[in-house]
């Protein structure tokens, strides 16, 4: 079945991913099944630490594909997401060609074809998930890489092809289901996101993510669970941080605090421990003077 007839509805599809543990509202899910059913890629903004790279990972999950994952950053061009070639393992083939061939005339035009051949194909994301379709491919923070590489990702998700001039034109069977995430370091360009569906993710109120941890971490007890989701939606709302702890440091938190064996956040544990959850000196810093006030509420 192709991931678009997979399900008959955004409610089935949250059910789908509440399964994997991975827990949607509506509107996430309607984005995501309407990416799945017209074939198109999303686009998820957001703070770091909300879950769209952990969206991509479910849907796969879900799904029963592959994960490809492109992990973007400063200087990716298209050779790191389409193909290379194996240049060490071409050479010695070549000394191979050289040495048996030694003695008699070498047909050079056979020789270049041989090095050029699939065995040497180092396929990298892009290429393995139009070859492996259906696929879920995941281009995670997007907003790292420049312009040109943009253009370049916004030509293949336009036609799901690409041209390897040495062996022809890989097209996918089946489009694959793409994942872009963004942490709005910088602004996207228009062309790319006409291309997709697009959805930002917030941090989740505290009763959703109360949800998250007793679904993602059973073995906590429900009065932490409460406590340190608690605390952290604090930390969130009141406290102006550099980088404010994002769901996946609310569960870190939670199951530390239940590795230590205590059973409610206090003061001294929580201050402790701070370091799961704020990951900068000048955050921990401000939160530490607060702490007593924080826990108090």
């Amino acid at each position: 079945m192709e991931p678009r007839e997979a399900f008959a509805s955004a409610g089935e599809l949250a059910q789908g991913l509440g399964r994997t543990g991975y827990l949607a509202d509506a509107s996430l899910a309607t984005v995501a099944w309407l990416a799945l059913r017209l074939q198109r890629p999303l686009l998820l903004e957001g703070e770091p630490g909300t879950g769209k790279t952990a969206l991509a990972e479910a849907i796969a999950e879900t799904l029963d594909l592959p994960l490809v994952r492109l992990q973007c950053y400063e200087g990716i061009d298209a050779t790191q997401a389409l193909y290379d070639w194996d240049f060490p393992r071409q050479i010695l083939h070549l000394r191979a060609i050289e040495a048996v061939a030694a003695d008699r005339a070498t047909d050079v035009e056979a020789v270049e074809d041989q090095l050029f051949d699939e065995r040497f194909l180092l396929a990298r994301p892009v290429l393995r998930a139009l070859r492996e379709a259906p696929a879920v491919l995941l281009v995670d923070e997007v907003d790292r890489a420049d312009d040109e590489f943009e253009a370049f990702l916004l030509e293949v998700l336009s036609t799901w092809q690409v041209t390897i001039p040495e062996l022809g034109t890989v097209t996918a069977s089946t489009p694959p289901v793409v994942v872009l995430t963004s942490n709005r370091t910088r602004e996207l360009h228009d062309a790319l996101k006409r291309r997709c569906l697009y959805h930002w993710i917030d941090h989740p109120g505290l009763q959703r993510e109360l949800e998250i941890v007793r679904t993602r971490a059973p073995q906590v007890s429900d009065t932490l669970a409460a406590q340190v989701v608690s605390t952290v939606q604090a930390l969130r709302r009141d406290h102006e941080l550099i980088k404010p702890p994002g769901v996946a440091e609310t569960l870190d938190w939670a199951r530390a605090l239940h590795e230590l064996g205590s059973p409610t956040l206090d003061l001294d544990t929580a201050s402790a421990t701070l370091g799961v959850a704020v990951k900068y000196r000048e955050d921990a810093e401000r939160v530490r003077s607060a702490l007593d006030r924080i826990l108090a509420s």
